[in-house]
């Protein structure tokens, strides 16, 4: 019979048969070992920014443009001895809105004094402050108003559109001359989170007064759950991918006619 024409396949490689169709065993291990890593990020960052953040909407727009109306806002979990000037705080004071909260931006603290205006901008401590946030061309005030010796634990809040900001000008006549008490923070500002605005830009027009607060680990805890769903993905595509490729590996090829 060896005229024979018929034509017989076989496989490309004989194999041992201790080889997995979905890919090595090593490749498995480390598969399996960067699908729990990145478990471990993903619900830990999602933990960790629970425990440290909350969200606030914006109702109104006293803030903008820092914050526009009905932005969503990421604001770090502190009390009053943690506020520095130019952050953006979320308090509660019944006397200025009852069972509310409300977002504005520090510029005094305790022992400070501050006025406006001179030269078109707020004075603390007898400085001029330059503040970039606030809306293009517009003034540091629409009113002038007398110089504000903040009491020690309390702070002096102004909105960054303080065209229309009800704000600590807005109570100068109350018992407190228009300052809230520290412990009334429950919260400081880091990001505008929606639309996707980013981290608040740091407050440098009062570097000269004194240290600047330091923004909280929200970027951090962003890395970690960014980086464990791609371990995660990473890792559970792994298998599909190792089985078409040895799929392709092994495909039958012709041998030569007649051959045995």
């Amino acid at each position: 019979m060896g005229g024979e024409s018929t034509t017989r396949t076989a496989p490309r490689s004989a194999g041992t048969g201790t080889a997995q169709a979905g890919g090595s065993r090593i490749g498995h291990r480390l598969s399996g070992l960067a699908m729990a890593l990145g478990l471990v990020l993903f619900l830990g960052g999602f933990v960790w920014g629970a425990l440290i953040y909350r969200p606030y909407t914006v109702p109104t727009s006293s803030m903008s443009p820092t914050i526009g109306i009905g932005d969503r806002v990421m604001a770090q979990r502190v009390d009053g001895t943690e506020v520095r000037r130019g952050d953006v705080v979320v308090f509660r004071d019944k006397s200025w809105v009852t069972n509310a909260n409300v977002v504005k931006r520090v510029v005094a603290v305790g022992g400070d004094t501050v006025s406006c205006c001179t030269n078109g901008k707020l004075t603390v401590n007898g400085k001029q402050i330059d503040e970039p946030y606030l809306p293009a061309g517009s003034l540091a005030e629409i009113q002038n108003f007398p110089t504000v010796t903040v009491p020690k634990g309390r702070l002096f809040l102004l909105g960054d559109e303080r065209q229309g900001s009800l704000d600590s000008t807005a109570h100068l006549t109350d018992a407190a001359k228009g300052t809230v008490a520290g412990d009334a923070v429950s919260a400081r500002v880091d990001a505008v989170v929606w639309p996707m605005k980013g981290m608040l830009k740091r407050p440098t027009g009062f570097e000269t007064l004194g240290a600047l607060s330091q923004p909280g680990p929200l970027r951090t805890i962003e890395l970690m759950i960014v980086a464990g769903a791609v371990l995660v993905l990473g890792g559970g595509a792994y298998g599909p991918i190792a089985k078409r490729l040895g799929r392709s590996r092994t495909r039958p090829t012709p041998e030569p006619a007649g051959a045995r």
